[in-house]
């Protein structure tokens, strides 16, 4: 369900005072993001999915929807104490004081269509022409990307809807969004069960893209029919080719790239060998291959097109700012799917409401980038505003709040030129763990980075007589066929994802993870434990009971 809901510009919003509501309604208020999600909107939601409360009560659903956002900004509390923070500053005002319970009841009436609503309304990009860093020539630069790292409750119904994940204890929910890179700003969001992949999630999203937009996104969206429907939306697309992928050479270019195509869809490829040197004078080289579907050459040089690429990683920061600025690490509350997806959507409506407040004080002056406002400043601010419950208080000029005024007091620093490799500590992260590639362990400075075209040579490779796709390979030779055959030939073994991958060399370990998963559910293998798997089903031989004396 859309909702159509008019609102005033943000700046215009944010220059508003506003008041506490009155009586019941009072504890319904989110400081000086009220402004940013008005009443007016919160209303308009709950009478269009039919979830305005039939009598009075102590709690109305309007409190309800600012109670679930409040919920967000505290997720280190219980309901109880959320309660408190959101009635702690209403002096003189009398205010319900609910049980546990009967916040729970709130959220159980409330449901997810009406969390889901104020999202559509506030999604979207934030940046004008003029704002620093957001464009690529004529186009607005976006990114797709997904996050499989979000946690929630080891419950049945969560597991019943999301799955185990084999990696770590916790089920998790894939998210997947479309984000202005440049403010970080959500476009669009889908999430779901992890099996599900991340490309089926984006195809989804596909809708909001405009002409006017250039989307980044790393290798795994390189399918063919994906870059068809992306393409056919008008937007151009420049993005990591996996490195299997054969491209036939049609036409070499000055630049050193060369036109290709992939599928029905005419792209330009760029080889490039990225050098990097650190402070303490240790070296490393990458490459990197990449594909575009801007194919001027004069207009867009290869060497443009890769640095413009490093932008993708800004997708990155916005889940950051998810999972460890807002959530500090924690899981999700919810024990169902139903409290799951209205807890998301409150997260996400929360998130855009930050970065709408954010990118409008950079606007306010001139020339500052979105990208140095600090957001640990502003969900901060806000959350400080939520327990003094206090509004807007306009500066002499008219122009910004409290959480506009400290951010752009606060700037970050200039960026440092440092690399780091992609390493989790955690023991049960696919990351903990990474091949000797000659990149460092920890993050450096680095002192100089050279980016080298690289022309393909006077003989290329030929293309292979035999897809990589399954369905266009002979049956014996399909990956499925292999690994049941490797399983069967010691059914009583338990295997591990790493092990079938490393035995194999041509799947990557996250791929092998989600196909064991998707094979297990369908009953061609069996799931015996957390990332363990074999042909046959079995038990282990109970010991004997304990002789007492």
């Amino acid at each position: 369900m859309q909702v159509h809901f008019a609102l005033p510009s943000t700046l215009t919003a944010i220059t508003r005072k506003v008041t506490v509501a009155a009586g019941r309604f009072a504890p319904g208020h989110l400081g000086e993001l009220t402004a940013v999600v008005p009443f007016e909107l919160v209303d308009a939601v709950l009478a269009e999915t039919r979830t305005v409360q039939r009598r009075l009560r102590d709690l109305p659903s309007r409190v309800g929807m600012y109670f679930l956002l409040a919920m967000c900004l505290f997720p280190e509390v219980g309901y109880r104490l959320v309660w408190d923070k959101l009635t702690s500053g209403l002096a003189g005002i009398p205010v319900a004081s609910p049980s546990t319970k009967a916040l729970r009841d709130l959220r159980r009436r409330l449901g997810a269509a009406p969390m889901r609503s104020p999202f559509e309304v506030l999604a979207g990009p934030l940046a004008r022409p003029t704002t620093p860093g957001v464009r690529f020539g004529a186009y607005r630069t976006v990114s797709f990307d997904g996050c499989s790292s979000l946690r929630v409750p080891d419950s049945p119904r969560n597991r019943a809807w999301l799955g185990r994940t084999a990696h770590h204890g916790y089920p998790t929910l894939e998210l997947m969004t479309l984000v202005e890179t440049g403010t970080r700003a959500l476009i669009g969001a889908v999430f779901g069960p992890t099996d599900d992949g991340e490309t089926a999630y984006a195809r989804r999203l596909l809708h909001l893209l405009r002409p006017d937009m250039l989307v980044l996104w790393d290798k795994g969206f390189d399918a063919n029919d994906f870059l068809a429907q992306a393409s056919a939306t008008g937007a151009k697309v420049l993005g990591r080719l996996r490195s299997n992928r054969r491209t036939p050479l049609l036409a070499r270019l000055d630049d050193g790239s060369y036109l290709s195509v992939i599928g029905t869809v005419g792209v330009r490829v760029i080889d490039a060998e990225i050098t990097v040197t650190c402070a303490d004078g240790t070296v490393f080289t990458g490459f990197y291959r990449l594909i575009t579907t801007l194919t001027d050459a004069r207009r867009h040089p290869a060497a443009a097109l890769i640095k413009l690429y490093h932008e993708r990683w800004e997708h990155e920061s916005a889940y950051y700012a998810l999972r460890h600025t807002i959530m500090a690490g924690r899981k999700l509350r919810s024990n169902d799917r139903a409290g799951l997806e209205q807890e998301m959507w409150a997260l996400l409506t929360l998130y855009q409401a930050l970065r709408t407040v954010m990118v409008e004080a950079a606007e306010s002056v001139p020339g500052t980038d979105p990208d140095r406002c600090c957001f640990t400043v502003a969900l901060q601010t806000a959350r400080d505003q939520v327990v003094q419950a206090a509004g807007i208080v306009p500066d002499e000029q008219g122009s910004l709040g409290l959480i506009g005024r400290r951010v752009l007091s606060r700037l970050l620093a200039p960026r440092r030129h440092r690399t780091s490799t992609r390493k989790v500590k955690s023991p049960m992260s696919r990351y903990s763990e990474r091949r000797d590639d000659g990149r460092p362990d920890h993050s450096r400075i680095m002192t100089d980075l050279a980016v080298t075209v690289l022309e393909p040579g006077p003989e290329q490779p030929p293309l292979p007589t035999v897809s990589r796709d399954d369905r266009y390979t002979a049956p014996a030779q399909r990956r499925r066929h292999r690994i049941l055959a490797l399983l069967q030939n010691d059914p009583n073994r338990l295997w591990r994802p790493a092990e079938i991958a490393a035995h194999f060399g041509d799947v990557t370990l996250h791929t092998m993870y989600r196909q064991l998963s998707r094979w297990a559910n369908t009953g061609l293998i069996h799931k015996l434990g957390p990332g363990l798997y074999a042909a046959t089903t079995w038990t282990s031989t109970p010991l004997p009971p304990a002789q007492t004396g």
